[in-house]
């Protein structure tokens, strides 16, 4: 084998072993059992093709560590997006914590139940339960995987934006078990697409997943994210693309001016185009919204600057 030959497989098989040690075996959010479920019938499956996963039963967290030296004790959820049929979870899920890692954030990315009468009493529930969860996990071990507490956020994507806007703005009624009285409001949300309306300008199809056909006025209410927003909201990251033909724009539009009547720190990037499902490169601008999201997180204290680039 050439020199020049031998030097490239080195180099790729440490890249390779970098990102094994990074990324850690999954944690079920449930060891005892998972809360609002019933018996999945034979055919209900999880099932995974390429990027997306479908039918989770057993929810989960896969974490993703930082190098210890890069560290900085800043911790975020990752909800994928998929219109609460499937679940992203390379492009809006391994990706995106791997891209946290460089900056020294550990982030976890959540495999959410999608609702569906087939495994869940409360269909309208699930996902938020998952992400509450996750939240309650990532606190109630920060101390062993060298968290600040204080510093947990949550970011969501399309319908994850949903679940994740969810998680900022219900986090007062607690769906699931909490013994220790742990918070379960994330300390920051960052929204890249999302869905939070169920009104006018909703996305549909997610909005029937999640409520189905025949929801009342006051359940479209209820999870219309920018009724529910308090003083109490996290501050809040938005994305979005002027020509979304998926989810309007008016989405984070909507949000952005609710969080801003209650006087919530807030920041909202929108681009003339790139449409929808990007994750983490908007193709039709050379502009990266991740590096307006680092500022963001500066900014507001949840992780120290980062060091200049030589």
């Amino acid at each position: 084998m050439k020199l020049s030959s031998f030097i490239l497989l080195a180099v790729a098989l440490l890249t390779f072993n970098t990102e094994i040690f990074c990324q850690q075996p999954a944690i079920f959010l449930y060891p005892n059992g998972v809360p609002n479920s019933k018996k999945a019938p034979a055919d209900y499956l999880e099932t995974r093709e390429l990027n997306n996963v479908r039918m989770v039963t057993d929810p989960s967290i896969t974490p993703y560590f930082p190098a210890s030296d890069k560290a900085n004790g800043a911790a975020i959820v990752i909800c994928p997006g998929g219109g609460y049929g499937f679940l992203a979870v390379e492009s809006e899920g391994a990706e995106v914590a791997r891209k946290f890692n460089e900056i020294g954030i550990t982030a976890f990315v959540l495999k959410y139940r999608l609702p569906s009468d087939k495994i869940m009493a409360d269909k309208s529930i699930g996902s938020l339960q998952d992400a509450q969860r996750a939240v309650q996990l990532v606190r109630e071990r920060s101390r062993e995987w060298g968290l600040n507490p204080a510093k947990i956020g949550i970011i969501g994507f399309s319908a994850g934006g949903h679940v994740a806007s969810t998680a900022g703005t219900h986090f007062n009624k607690v769906l699931i078990a909490n013994p220790n009285n742990t918070s379960i409001r994330p300390d920051f949300m960052m929204l890249i697409y999302p869905v939070i309306t169920f009104g006018e300008f909703a996305h549909r199809g997610s909005q029937v997943k999640l409520l189905g056909q025949d929801a009342s006025p006051a359940q479209i209410d209820l999870y219309s994210n920018e009724k529910q927003v308090t003083p109490q909201t996290p501050p809040t990251f938005l994305v979005h693309s002027e020509n979304d033909k998926h989810v309007p724009i008016q989405n984070s539009l909507k949000f952005y001016e609710a969080l801003l009547k209650e006087d919530v720190k807030a920041e909202m990037h929108l681009y003339q185009s790139g449409s929808h499902g990007y994750g983490l490169n908007n193709g039709s601008t050379p502009d990266k919204w991740f590096d307006r999201g680092v500022n963001f997180l500066i900014q507001n204290g949840f992780i120290p600057s980062l060091p200049k680039i030589k």
